[in-house]
């Protein structure tokens, strides 16, 4: 029997810009969170309104729309029903398959959606983009490009 690997740990260095990173991130979401607040939504009913206006017919699939927002189906399932109920978007079966979904934004949406692009753009450089040097921020994007490029590992990879 062979003994386990041991694992890669941080350095003292890598462990605290990895801290930095999830308390900057919660400050961020919770920022944003914030901000939409005064227009009725919060980031994740947000994103759903932005990718289902950057769509085709403003439409998606349930399940397309889940893996754009990275939420699971379930949590994505109340989401749409919320802003269904508040009349920002509507489901119907999908014409190409029974089974299928589609979210649509409806006009209602959109304008809300118009409403409230301004401000949060004004959030998210007030809390990110303006706070960084440039150069910080284009390493910013270049770090999250890799992230992104690589394929997803499980847990203890």
């Amino acid at each position: 029997m062979s003994a386990a690997p041991q694992p890669r740990w941080l350095s003292a260095e890598q462990q605290a810009v990895w801290r930095v990173y999830l308390d900057g991130v919660a400050r961020i979401q919770d920022a944003l969170d914030a901000d939409l607040r005064s227009h009725g939504l919060d980031l994740a009913e947000y994103e759903i309104l932005v990718r289902l206006s950057e769509s085709d017919d403003r439409s998606m699939r349930m399940s397309d729309l889940a893996e754009a927002t990275r939420q699971s189906r379930s949590r994505l399932t109340h989401t749409v029903t919320r802003l269904e109920r508040n009349g920002h978007v509507t489901r119907a079966p999908a014409p190409d398959d029974r089974r299928g979904v589609m979210a649509s934004l409806t006009d209602a949406g959109y304008a809300l959606l118009e409403r409230a692009a301004p401000h949060h753009v004004a959030a998210v450089r007030a809390v990110l983009v303006d706070v960084a040097d440039p150069a910080d921020f284009a390493a910013l994007g270049r770090v999250m490009g890799a992230v992104m490029a690589t394929p997803a590992a499980g847990a203890g990879s």
